[in-house]
């Protein structure tokens, strides 16, 4: 069974593109994955600055006095 790759709803058989189609595919895959694996870091980045965000808070607010209005001193 022959590989196919379907661009603009068109299919196409790898066997029967060019060299060089077939390597734009190879770099467009490569590139696809490359994303995905940065979307992923971005996530988990997103993830930990929401995290040691909510830590900040809570220590913040565990250091406040019991009068404190949350607004800082100049």
């Amino acid at each position: 069974m022959a590989q196919g790759i379907t661009i603009d709803g068109v299919e196409y058989d790898l066997d029967s593109l060019s060299d060089n189609a077939r390597a734009q595919v190879v770099n467009l895959r490569a590139t696809d994955q490359e994303l995905a694996r940065a979307q992923a870091l971005v996530a988990m980045l997103q993830t930990a600055r929401t995290t040691y965000a909510n830590v900040l808070k809570a220590e913040l607010a565990a250091q406040a006095p019991a009068s404190s209005t949350g607004k800082a001193k100049n």
